[in-house]
């Protein structure tokens, strides 16, 4: 009974990642069936009604200004929002005020956490991350000729992933527009970062795995992932 679960679970995760655009994800990429690549930045966020009018004036005309100069390829905005998990860091504060020495401290340690309690039951504390997108493909080489971005369309997941000698010469060409989408960003005074091959890996993880990210332990390789089934 239990290898027939098992099997049955295989063939749920099998069939999910059938349906994914994502081939591999290596040297910082992700890189889909086609042949595509793509990179993703976490970008800092501006809470814009605190600023003045002149001040929210002059960041909407940057980012204007920054979206005005992508003309030849477009970027994605995603903002992932996820429900923050409070009940570790509730019990660790539980088992302190128990060996807590001071009367004073321990009464205020417990009023703390029935606060927090109650602020949880109330509404849901949720963070919000905001990502970009850059692509890249080499369908978009302009000195490919029309000949040769036609049989790549029609070629199969297998054969791109075979014949990709080239990746480091796209990766390249990818990376010149995250550098030049960074230092948009940065004359708007948002910090970004790049995510490196296992961060990748752990917001894949997360969006496809909603349900039980908290719960269990990432793995270290694109191959160990399963994809969560819809159900």
């Amino acid at each position: 009974m239990a290898d027939n679960k098992t099997e049955n679970q295989k063939q749920r995760y099998t069939s999910a990642q059938k349906y994914l655009p994502i081939a591999e994800i290596k040297d910082d990429c992700v890189v889909l069936k086609n042949g595509a690549l793509r990179a993703v930045i976490l970008v800092s966020s501006i809470n814009l009604s605190l600023k003045s009018p002149d001040e929210q004036e002059a960041i909407i005309m940057s980012y204007r200004n920054f979206l005005n100069t992508l003309h030849d390829w477009n970027i994605q905005i995603v903002i992932q929002s996820r429900k923050i998990d409070v009940d570790n860091y509730l019990n660790s504060l539980i088992e302190k005020a128990k060996v807590q020495e001071n009367e004073l401290l321990q009464m205020q340690m417990r009023d703390y956490i029935q606060y927090v309690s109650e602020l949880v039951d109330i509404g849901q504390i949720t963070t919000k991350k905001f990502y970009i997108v850059i692509p890249h493909s080499s369908s978009e080489d302009k000195s490919k000729g029309i000949f040769s971005k036609i049989m790549g369309a029609f070629s199969s997941p297998a054969e791109i992933a075979l014949g990709r000698k080239n990746f480091s010469q796209q990766k390249e060409l990818l990376f010149k527009r995250v550098d030049y989408v960074r230092s948009g960003l940065s004359g708007m005074n948002l910090a970004s970062a790049v995510l490196n091959t296992q961060s990748l890996i752990e917001l894949y993880y997360n969006t496809y795995n909603p349900s039980i990210y908290a719960s269990e332990k990432i793995p270290n390789k694109i191959e160990d992932l399963k994809i969560e089934a819809d159900k």
